[in-house]
């Protein structure tokens, strides 16, 4: 049985590659690759002869099944995206997924990745954050996207194309308020540029001028919520509230927990026994 090599490859230049990514590269049987135009300038730069198998998020299960079928008869491969590391945000993890099943050794070759790179540069806080990848375009998963992570304390990490970066800040600026953001573009490129700002100002500045390559938006968390002067009483309250809205009384005694200092079931007692 063969292995699947994980390798991430330059985000943007050529020179941030490694050692062992190219020594990788060239040692495997295959490998498969989301847009083998890309990965083929990467090839030829280093000069590496290899056989190409296109695979990508528009791709059949059957072409995972084959190229893990592959592994299984004793090739040996390599999985690349286009840019930075294969299965973050990206059809790689499904291989991977489907590799682990079958018992299939998987090993990591480590490269960039544009959402580290994006916190490093940021200027946020970099303790605590969440990538949240690209939002849907489907209006009702989108806001019930922001929705879970508005109240996050953490940083919060996006990827976004230009031609929606505009809508996406509108959404941000309902959904979070005003608060901190990094954009961040073209990043390890001749054009990298990261502009730190607020949601509005970034607004105002793109609506002036049109967006241009891809974007990684690192955006600062939620303020620690105060607690400290809310009483039992007011948080029963706050329960009840919620119940006259329609939800039940378990999950309303549980989304109030989080916002105060009393836990679930000293909240849900005071609505049963009251």
């Amino acid at each position: 049985m063969g292995t699947l090599y994980v390798v991430g490859t330059p985000i943007g230049n050529m020179e941030d590659v490694t050692f062992r990514q190219l020594k990788v590269l060239e040692s495997v049987d295959f490998i498969a690759a989301e847009d083998t135009r890309v990965t083929l300038k990467l090839l030829n730069r280093y000069e590496i002869k290899k056989t190409l198998v296109s695979y990508h998020g528009h791709s059949t299960p059957e072409c995972a099944r084959n190229i893990a079928d592959r592994i299984q008869n004793g090739e040996n491969a390599a999985i690349v995206t286009d840019a930075g590391m294969p299965c973050i945000s990206d059809p790689g993890e499904v291989l991977v997924k489907l590799c682990a099943e079958r018992g299939i050794d998987v090993k990591v070759v480590p490269g960039p990745s544009a959402v580290i790179s994006a916190i490093a540069v940021s200027g946020l806080m970099t303790s605590r954050f969440s990538f949240e990848g690209f939002l849907s375009v489907n209006k009702k998963q989108r806001y019930e996207h922001l929705e879970s992570v508005k109240n996050d304390t953490g940083t919060l990490v996006f990827y976004e194309a230009p031609h929606k970066l505009l809508n996406t800040l509108n959404d941000f600026y309902k959904y979070f308020g005003d608060r901190k953001i990094s954009l961040c573009r073209e990043l390890t490129k001749i054009h990298e540029e990261v502009l730190r700002m607020t949601i509005s100002e970034a607004i105002d500045y793109y609506n002036d001028k049109p967006p241009k390559g891809e974007y990684v938006l690192v955006i600062e968390g939620a303020p620690e919520p105060d607690h400290s002067e809310i009483t039992i009483e007011q948080a029963e309250n706050m329960v009840r509230s919620l119940i006259d809205e329609g939800i039940k009384p378990s999950e309303a005694c549980k989304k109030i927990a989080k916002e105060t200092d009393f836990t679930k079931s000293q909240l849900y007692s005071r609505i049963v026994n009251n």
